[in-house]
């Protein structure tokens, strides 16, 4: 299994580090804090630190330095958070090498996307992300991303019964094929109970893709792309 990739956060204001952190934490990254730049000093110089964001509780001054010292070849992928008139310090962390730098005030998904975006180009990401018609699935976090911006979290028996179906499109699978690749989470693994099982996952899902095909089973049928 493939390490978790690793986030710092750098003088992150409160109300946005807290959030963050957890919405990382659910995708399946680690989170790093530090809340003054003499703490980050500590932190960045142990090394094993993928992305760093640099909020602008510190001075762009203290944002830069800590990006000169730790970024660049080699070093952490650097997102820099700062004030929408601090065009020129925006400029000067740009010049200096830094991956991204964001104005406050934050958008916590828009930010976790860009670090998510940055982790890639890593080969760090650990999503697994499959597209339904209404929401969004990361398989490794067991996450589901509605596009309404709630979030449900998926059970280990659900995940498996959704991979169960990704790994056979458009094939009707019986309840004992279910049964057997996909056993359910308790010992009550009847036909009533694999009826609800489905009916759940749709649910959660909110897809139309799982289909009931009756007195044979079930079968995926993959959403078609989106064109618009």
């Amino acid at each position: 299994m493939a390490a978790r990739s690793v986030v710092a956060l750098v003088s992150v204001a409160e109300v946005v580090a807290g959030d963050l952190a957890d919405h990382l934490d659910r995708r399946g990254h680690d989170v790093r804090q530090a809340r003054q730049p003499w703490e980050a000093e500590s932190l960045l110089s142990a090394g094993g630190i993928d992305v760093v964001v640099v909020g602008d509780d510190v001075s762009q001054a203290e944002g830069r330095e800590l990006l000169k010292r730790y970024g660049g070849e080699g070093g952490s992928d650097f997102i820099l958070i700062c004030r929408p008139a601090d065009l020129v310090d925006k400029v000067l962390a740009l010049e200096l090498g830094a991956a991204d730098v964001v104005e406050s005030p934050l958008n916590v998904r828009e930010l976790a996307a860009r670090i998510g975006g940055l982790l890639t180009r890593r080969g760090r990401n650990t999503q697994e992300l499959i597209v339904l018609e209404n929401a969004t699935v990361d398989l490794r976090s067991a996450m589901v991303m509605h596009r309404s911006g709630a979030e449900d979290q998926l059970s280990p028996g659900q995940v498996a019964l959704l991979r169960l179906f990704l790994a056979s499109p458009r094939k009707v699978l019986t309840r004992d094929d279910i049964i057997a690749a996909a056993p359910a989470e308790n010992a009550d693994a009847f036909d009533r109970s694999i009826d609800s099982r489905i009916v759940r996952l749709r649910r959660k899902l909110d897809t139309e893709t799982i289909t009931t095909i009756r007195g044979a089973g079930y079968r995926f049928d993959p959403p078609t792309s989106r064109t618009d």
